[in-house]
């Protein structure tokens, strides 16, 4: 969602939006080993509401001749810095030629962060959970650290307001005609598997509106263990509300889909994935109601992508993540006192 609410700024500068997305050769180059492949990427952006067109490939230092095979009159990046491989802005010769924008970081969030998160199986993150002593003592690996630390590679606290759910919501109601669509779900570090199933979702109807319903944190840890969720509801609800293909979030929703809630949203279609369904705690089927209904389709998104096989990818290349970390870390910290003492002469 930070990535999002980038290309939520940007769009809101011009009148369309083309996004750049480099290659997983480009990424591990200059910053280390992705998370995601590049068709993973390619196609997690193009479902960002915001995102008019992707540039595939594009190269890691953005250049004039870059923009202008695209036709576009600037380019936009975070108010964070970008550096190649041996330290130099990535930026520099657009900033130049007066053709760059920047608009705000998002507080409080970075993959840093939420690699850092899963590596340490805490459930510090939890909006429900202050324990958060094991989480602190060990974020010096990712760039999370009390002392001298980058502005960029750390974070400081995600605090959701009404503000930034208003700006990410469609504010758009159901109109007459419209089939309105019911999904539930974690939906943790919304990715692939999940965009997927809603894309697939989408193409049930002829004019889909899709309520996106989410459980709370203590609901999903119950259902799914370990430390699940890695990202708290706030963070999820920006994430999903970020999708084109999702109308309406419900935050919190029950675990159980009920009369009150299919009556409460006209709901005329109730859809899971193939994931297995948990019992509810008295060991009923949460989806028993739509079921009596008629109302409910399981629908396969032909991904086996989950947040389990993403959190293993990152588990695997630990050592690598650490490293890439800190190197990107030195990098920036040297660019900062290099500032520093240039404001000094």
């Amino acid at each position: 969602y930070g990535h999002s609410n980038q290309l939520r700024q940007a769009r809101a500068m011009g009148d369309y939006l083309i996004v750049g997305v480099h290659t997983d050769e480009e990424i591990a180059k200059h910053k280390g080993p992705p998370v995601f492949t590049q068709e993973e990427r390619y196609k997690m952006v193009q479902a960002i509401k915001w995102v008019d067109e992707i540039a595939p490939g594009a190269p890691y230092v953005t250049t004039l001749e870059t923009l202008d095979k695209y036709n576009c009159d600037f380019c936009v990046h975070g108010d964070d810095i970008t550096l190649t491989i041996d330290g130099k802005d990535t930026y520099e010769e657009v900033k130049t030629a007066g053709r760059y924008r920047e608009c705000k970081r998002t507080q409080g969030v970075s993959t840093t962060d939420l690699v850092g998160r899963m590596l340490l199986m805490t459930k510090a993150h939890h909006s429900n959970i202050d324990e958060d002593l094991d989480y602190r003592k060990h974020t010096d690996n990712f760039g999370k650290g009390p002392k001298g630390h980058s502005p960029w590679t750390g974070v400081s606290q995600f605090l959701q307001t009404s503000q930034k759910i208003i700006q990410f919501a469609s504010g758009k109601e159901p109109q007459p005609g419209d089939t309105i669509i019911y999904v539930a779900g974690a939906f943790d570090l919304f990715h692939i598997g999940h965009v997927d199933f809603l894309e697939k979702v989408h193409q049930l109807a002829e004019k889909p509106y899709i309520i996106a319903g989410l459980h709370f944190d203590q609901e999903v840890n119950r259902y799914k263990g370990k430390n699940y969720p890695i990202m708290n509801i706030h963070e999820r609800t920006l994430s999903v509300l970020a999708c084109r293909y999702v109308s309406e979030v419900v935050i919190g929703a029950p675990y159980a889909v009920t009369a009150d809630l299919l009556d409460h949203f006209k709901v005329t279609v109730v859809c899971h994935g193939m994931t297995e369904v948990v019992p509810d705690k008295d060991g009923s089927d949460p989806y028993e109601e739509p079921k009596r209904r008629g109302i409910f389709q399981l629908v396969d998104s032909g991904s086996n992508l989950t947040t389990d096989l993403i959190v293993q990818r990152i588990i695997k290349n630990r050592l690598e993540f650490e490293a890439r970390n800190q190197k990107k870390e030195a990098k920036e910290l040297a660019v900062l006192e290099a500032m520093k003492r240039l404001e000094e002469k």
